[in-house]
């Protein structure tokens, strides 16, 4: 059965990592609920999708400050604003926080400044708190920046984890774009389930920063080579949907009829469980065929795309409205069971 993993928690609804985007995942039916790992100045996990948070809290609105915003290099792209590594937690935790699109999401951004950002262990008390099993699916972002500004995120991810008591807990999954950080985890004994994530072009932060010029391509590790290699120490692999869905019919194909990804076939079939992200209803996000109006803010055929990803066999799907993610597969188990 496909997993339904809460996008950031039901992003869709609420502000991106908001206390009441992850309760609202759970009350959804999320299987597994997604946060984004970034440090604070001493070294406590926040979550937030960047270390870089104008765009999701009100730090530029906050004169106390506005000394702190920047101008950093993170992963070879230059960034300016307020980043979590030069606040303290105690500073951080007084942002609040606000929705990302709101021009897209405007029922979401109507709850703008309803929460503060959260520590892992927050999360973690939420998900002991469900009435189900909810489990984890953590992204540790930027970790080869992080380790050379002196915050080693394994360390600090495996120490979080082992204080609230989820240090091998079988509801965990770590995933990261980067290899490095995941095989520190695997060699600390962190347990739970190792993902590597996969951009459909470029190549991954810490391979550059060990090769340069000559790093290999995110596209270069998916041969089958690769992927069997990947299939010793990983428990699977994490892709965009465009890779997930290259040459797939999503429009004419019949519902109950599996859908064909090359990506799927080939790393199940050395022992890899395949991921994608992700799932968005509206028609910024949707294939053209699939678009209805003219609005890009409203729904569109997004029930035919969100069927097909599913029917690929894909192992878990992100999704920013998780409600409608169980929908679909609920739709899908009944047209093939």
């Amino acid at each position: 059965m496909t997993r339904v993993i809460a996008h950031r928690g039901a992003s869709g609804h609420r502000p991106e990592h908001s206390r009441g985007a992850y309760e609202l995942a759970v009350e959804l039916g999320a299987d597994a609920i997604e946060p984004d790992l970034v440090p604070t100045k001493d070294g406590v996990l926040v979550l937030r999708h960047e270390n870089e948070v104008s765009g999701t809290t009100d730090v530029a609105e906050r004169p106390e400050f506005a000394h702190l915003r920047t101008t950093k290099t993170v992963d070879g792209q230059s960034v300016t604003g307020w980043f979590t590594e030069d606040m303290t937690w105690d500073e951080v935790r007084t942002l609040r926080v606000r929705e990302r699109l709101p021009e897209l999401r405007p029922a979401s951004a109507a709850h703008d400044g309803e929460g503060t950002v959260l520590r892992l262990e927050d999360l973690l008390g939420i998900l002991d708190a469900a009435p189900r099993a909810v489990g984890l699916v953590a992204e540790v972002k930027h970790a080869t920046f992080f380790d050379r500004a002196g915050f080693p995120m394994a360390q600090l991810l495996d120490d979080a984890l082992g204080d609230a008591g989820w240090r091998g807990d079988e509801r965990l999954t770590v995933e990261s774009f980067e290899k490095t950080v995941l095989r520190r985890l695997g060699s600390r004994g962190t347990g739970g389930r190792l993902v590597y994530l996969q951009e459909a072009r470029g190549s991954a932060a810490d391979e550059v920063a060990a090769h340069g010029s000559a790093a290999p391509s995110w596209a270069s590790e998916r041969t089958d080579e690769a992927l069997a290699a990947f299939a010793g120490e990983f428990h699977g692999i994490s892709v965009d949907l465009r890779t997930l869905m290259a040459g797939a019919d999503t429009v004419s194909v019949d519902d109950a009829r599996p859908v064909r990804s090359v990506v799927v076939d080939r790393a199940h079939a050395v022992g890899l469980a395949v991921y994608t992200w992700t799932l968005r209803p509206e028609n910024r996000f949707l294939p053209a065929p699939l678009r209805r109006g003219g609005d890009v803010a409203a729904h569109g055929d997004w029930e035919r795309w969100f069927t097909s990803v599913v029917r690929t066999g894909v192992d878990g799907v992100f999704a920013d409205h998780p409600d409608l993610a169980v929908r679909a597969r609920s739709l899908v188990e009944g047209a093939t069971g």
